[in-house]
């Protein structure tokens, strides 16, 4: 009598769907929801350098009277400009009242800056059009806007067990100034 229970039990296959599914689940949910915050990771440094982009393409079309004077390092830009390009990067426009592109610009670790810097040409090319003559103060010289921003990653799902701490999403594009 004990051998044909135990025959019989061997023999049951009824569970082993269920069993193989608690075993393979948590290795699919690390799957998906590592996918899932991945596309996330991705989305956000692409509107980011998008924005940066754009905030470049906006500086760089400033007037020459906008910059102080070529040098041979970077140098800030006047308050108001960087201030104007600030609102570019976060918010896509000139309104202090649109919503930020990025949730995570409000944090105290996020960076911005706008610099200038001018590409001397000596012995390199002789610049012509817009960029002879007394430009910003050098002859013969390109000024170059410079527009980067550091911003924490917020993950999609802090809860899960990745809170994204230490993680910044970082952008840097430089644009020749056109004054138009």
């Amino acid at each position: 009598m004990k051998r044909s229970v135990i025959k019989r039990l061997r023999g049951n296959t009824r569970g082993s769907a269920a069993a193989e599914m608690v075993l393979v689940m948590p290795v699919l949910l690390v799957l998906v929801f590592g996918c899932v915050e991945l596309g996330n990771y991705f989305l956000s440094e692409h509107v980011l350098l998008k924005g940066v982009r754009d905030g470049a393409r906006f500086a760089a079309r400033q007037s020459f009277t906008n910059y102080n004077g070529c040098g041979s390092s970077a140098s800030n830009v006047p308050q108001a400009l960087a201030d104007s390009t600030k609102l570019i990067v976060r918010k896509g426009s000139l309104d202090s009242s649109d919503v930020d592109l990025l949730p995570n610009w409000n944090e105290g670790s996020a960076q911005f800056t706008v610099q200038m810097t001018c590409s001397t040409t000596a012995g390199e090319t002789t610049l012509a059009g817009i960029y002879t003559g007394s430009l910003v103060g050098t002859d013969n010289a390109a000024p170059v806007v410079i527009v980067t921003a550091r911003v924490p990653y917020r993950p999609v799902l802090p809860g899960i067990g990745f809170s994204g701490a230490g993680l910044f999403l970082n952008a840097n594009q430089q644009a020749a100034v056109m004054g138009i």
